[in-house]
């Protein structure tokens, strides 16, 4: 399997190239030269199969040659074993119609351990015995960076950098990144928005020097890898709801469009997928786009769902690039207009390819409440804002007779004040993690600029060898 960047600039990798590098050296994100396919009969022999026999079907040919097909199993398994529910991403039915899909059953409560338990694994699979040194840099809205922390602490031959908003994400969220004190972990708190670390996180890899001095890896789904891990749910879920027999729907809450593009990768690979519904809160650059073309940046308005939080969501570029016909060098045109004028509008053929597949919707703080009441009330299922967003936009989407699957994508107790507010109910934290406002924190603050970060991270970051 060989891997271009969205920008058409960039060497083509094998599967460990781009697991290593992340970001593209043009800029552009990471996928495959071209989509490989599950015939029905192999869709359909995936019945009955344990979540990791399951990925490592699914995965086995994004891997290519990089991985013999009993290490990709083994390391499937590992990832896997941590989680605290056997079927890994159990189903919930909410009525007749409507289920959840549970993401948080890994060691951080969030679906982001589904991708980086594994990632953790790939790194120090790749880097083992090669004395090769990996500073990963990442940003966070809230769950990436304790997922990838727990996954990357204490491995050897691995730096981790994670920048998160001050302020901006729950006490739960950044409790768990920041109580981890193993000497390989640095938490930064930046003056800013999700938004500016995430920049600054792109402006880092695309200093060619700072990158290199540093060899930089990737957590964010801007990493193919990471990315690749999510397709697997999507596949493990539809054929427990009859796939390929059946056409399943999806709703996806969604900031960094991440999670919502493995929908589509497992869409391109032949699973009968009815919509992707795509799920925003007030922040709601995606809705624009998908429903009017608009892809412009607006002030990001803090919300009980801060995952969402986002006005600029780094992986819409790979759908741009495989709806609009794969042209790097008009993509690479398109995406230095927007990141010069934050305004963009989408062409013919973006718009009409995505509208094949994808639907949104915008859910305000009302309707969150709302359906996190309903799920209460009418389900008994205590749900996280972030869940509840994605279940409003499911219950009025028009996708004929297709189950629609929301994806739970956080444990309700990592935002207990919300859930409390809506529905009366204060959630407690599972026994494994209850100790967690007992633990000592360590962090430090920065201003958001690119000089600060570069600074701090140079002073403690291993050198590439």
């Amino acid at each position: 399997m060989r891997y271009v960047s969205t920008r058409g600039n960039a060497p083509v990798l094998d599967f460990e190239g781009v697991t290593l590098a992340g970001l593209a050296a043009d800029g552009g994100l990471y996928l495959p030269e071209q989509w490989p396919a599950l015939s029905a009969d192999a869709i359909r022999d995936l019945r009955g199969l344990t979540y990791a026999e399951t990925a490592a079907e699914v995965m086995a040919p994004f891997v290519g040659d990089s991985l013999t097909r009993d290490e990709l199993t083994a390391l499937c398994d590992q990832a896997y074993g941590r989680f605290a529910h056997d079927a890994v991403t159990p189903l919930v039915q909410l009525d007749h119609r409507q289920w959840l899909l549970e993401l948080f059953h890994g060691p951080t409560l969030a679906f982001k351990d589904v991708a980086l338990q594994l990632l953790g694994l790939l790194f120090e699979r790749f880097l083992t015995g090669k004395n090769r040194h990996l500073t990963i840099i990442g940003a966070t809205s809230g769950d990436t960076g304790s997922a990838a922390i727990d996954a990357l602490a204490g491995r050897e031959h691995i730096d981790v950098f994670m920048l998160h908003p001050a302020g901006r994400v729950s006490d739960v969220q950044r409790r768990q990144m920041t109580t981890v004190l193993a000497p390989n972990i640095h938490n930064i708190a930046i003056q800013g928005s999700f938004d500016d670390a995430q920049a600054m996180v792109k402006a880092a890899f695309n200093d060619k020097d700072f990158a290199t001095r540093f060899r930089l890896g990737a957590v964010n789904s801007i990493n193919w890898a990471r990315l690749m891990a999510q397709v697997v749910y999507y596949f493990y879920a539809a054929v427990r709801l009859g796939a390929p027999e059946r056409r399943i729907a999806f709703a996806v809450p969604t900031g960094n469009f991440g999670d919502v593009f493995a929908g589509y990768v497992a869409a391109k690979m032949g699973l009968p997928i009815a919509k992707l519904i795509v799920a925003t809160n007030v922040n709601d650059i995606l809705h624009r786009a998908l429903s009017a073309g608009d892809y412009s940046v607006g002030g990001v308005t803090p919300t009980p769902s801060p995952s969402m939080d986002i006005q600029v969501s780094s992986n819409f570029e790979r759908l741009l690039f495989d709806v609009g016909g794969r042209d790097g060098a008009a993509l690479a045109e398109q995406m230095r207009g927007f990141e010069a004028s934050k305004a963009m509008r989408l062409t013919n053929a973006q718009t009409e390819g995505a509208a094949a597949l994808f639907t949104s919707d915008r859910v305000d703080l009302d309707e969150m409440a709302i359906a996190m009441r309903w799920a209460c009330d009418h389900a008994g299922e205590i749900i996280d804002p972030h869940t509840a967003i994605g279940l409003a936009a499911a219950r009025r989407a028009d996708v004929g007779d297709a189950p629609v699957v929301t994806l739970a994508t956080a444990h309700p107790a990592k935002f207990p004040d919300a859930v409390e507010r809506a529905t009366g109910a204060r959630p407690a934290l599972p026994g494994r993690i209850g100790d967690l406002f007992d633990r000592e924190e360590r962090y430090t603050t920065l201003p958001a600029t690119f000089e600060a970060v570069t600074a701090y991270i140079a002073e403690r970051a291993t050198p590439a060898s």
